[in-house]
């Protein structure tokens, strides 16, 4: 069994009554693949075919599909589990890296006192009683005081910040989060532009009543190049994924319409769509400034305790305990001293650099969807051409013919009762 967590989805959102364009232009799915997976999810879940007077299907689903497929498969169960016990092993390595450059930098700082104390223990008395040794204590204590779980943090650890919209504010991750965030950036804004991509392409179809220009869906493609512009050959694979068909106008422009986009459930209001595809910017972290701050000092100062550390390693006689610990898993602290500090730093130069070409592509889809907007004579008369083809076939519940809601007997009966029905009516008339 293999469900489409897409279709799914998309019937919930649809009210439990769909059709295979309802599916399609909601999850941005191809037509074959919408119509496999509901021929899936309909014979797993319960679900029934409607098949109006014409031959549309319409499929129609209990509201607790997603309980029934839960109690019947095991694979599901075993998924839900899964994914509750992978938020709780991801938080957890989330905030090991913290963990551990906190206890690298206590581990390295207590390394540097004893090493330290056991120094000025075989200095002469007179070394002592002029202080030297004295000197570097304060800078370490100074750490500790960066180390105060309360320095910078409490100030900021409940504010709210805005992503990508000033009006949409996020939780401020704790500061263990706020390490991971740091190091590794909190993942890719736009893990799903495809999906809605074609999400936006299927909606801007349907408010279109199934009958576009090539122009409506350009916002929101990128394989447009200086020759496809003007053959219109980048939106074959909008007619492919949708099932559209060219129609030439006597003026010889050609429009696109999609049949299987017209037909639906339900009577359909225009939806909002953004005029263009638009891709979000990437960002350093969503750890607050004062974490990140937090971050760099205690990173700055993990790295000058790894250099202090190894100084100070050679002149000293490693024997054993937590001196030849430190100096057995030395190389290992410096490394990831080192990767703290680069890490970030290449992830900035690399972040400056894809959103360089992310603003770059968002100003082209921009452009094209301006002449959308103030179409020019030609591209208004082809609009219009287009709109002769948009239509909105809705399959009511008096459309319907055969269902599988009921048993073979049922339906006999009730196509008699209306032929019954009908010759009364006609009887009556006096045909």
């Amino acid at each position: 069994m293999t469900l489409n967590p897409a279709i799914m989805k998309a019937v919930e959102q649809s009210g439990y009554r769909v059709t295979v364009g309802d599916v399609a232009a909601k999850a941005g799915l191809e037509v074959n693949l919408a119509q496999q997976g509901l021929l899936a999810l309909a014979s797993d879940a319960g679900g029934h075919m409607q098949v109006s007077d014409v031959g549309e299907i319409v499929y129609l689903f209990p509201k607790d599909f997603r309980v029934i497929l839960r109690n019947k498969y095991w694979q599901l169960q075993l998924k839900e589990w899964w994914e509750k016990v992978w938020k709780v092993v991801f938080y957890l390595i989330r905030i090991s890296f913290g963990i551990v450059l906190i206890a690298s930098i206590v581990l390295m700082t207590i390394a540097i006192l004893i090493i330290l104390s056991s120094s000025r223990d075989n200095e002469n008395s007179s070394d002592r009683s002029d202080g030297r040794g004295m000197i570097f204590l304060p800078s370490y204590w100074d750490i500790f005081w960066i180390l105060d779980p309360g320095y910078d943090y409490n100030r900021d650890r409940y504010r709210q910040q805005s992503a990508d919209n000033a009006s949409e504010s996020r939780k401020q991750m704790n500061f263990l989060e706020a390490i991971f965030s740091f190091l590794f950036g909190d993942g890719n804004p736009n893990f799903n532009l495809e999906e809605r991509r074609w999400q936006q392409i299927g909606t801007v179809i349907r408010n279109s009543g199934g009958a576009v220009v090539a122009q409506q869906i350009a916002p929101y493609l990128d394989n447009i190049n200086a020759y496809n512009s003007e053959n219109e050959d980048y939106i074959l694979p909008v007619l492919a994924r949708f099932n559209g068909y060219p129609q030439v106008s006597p003026a010889g422009e050609i429009i696109y319409y999609f049949p299987q986009l017209q037909v639906t459930a339900r009577k359909q209001e225009q939806q909002s769509v953004a005029p263009y595809l638009r891709e979000k910017l990437w960002r350093f972290s969503e750890a607050g400034g004062g974490q990140i701050t937090l971050a760099v000092g205690l990173g700055i100062a993990q790295f000058v305790l790894a250099i202090i550390l190894g100084s100070l390693l050679r002149d000293y006689p490693v024997a054993g305990g937590l001196i030849g610990f430190v100096s057995a898993i030395y190389w290992v602290l410096l490394a990831y001293a080192t990767g703290f500090l680069v890490i970030p730093a290449i992830r900035y130069f690399w972040i400056q650099w894809r959103n360089s070409r992310i603003q770059e592509c968002n100003q082209k889809r921009e452009a094209r969807a301006a002449l959308v907007s103030n179409p020019d004579a030609q591209l208004r008369q082809k609009l219009d051409y287009a709109r002769q083809f948009a239509n909105q076939k809705v399959i009511t519940n008096a459309d319907i013919t055969y269902s599988t809601e009921k048993d073979l007997l049922e339906q006999e009966s009730e196509r008699s009762d209306k032929i019954d029905e009908e010759w009364r009516r006609r009887l009556e008339s006096g045909f």
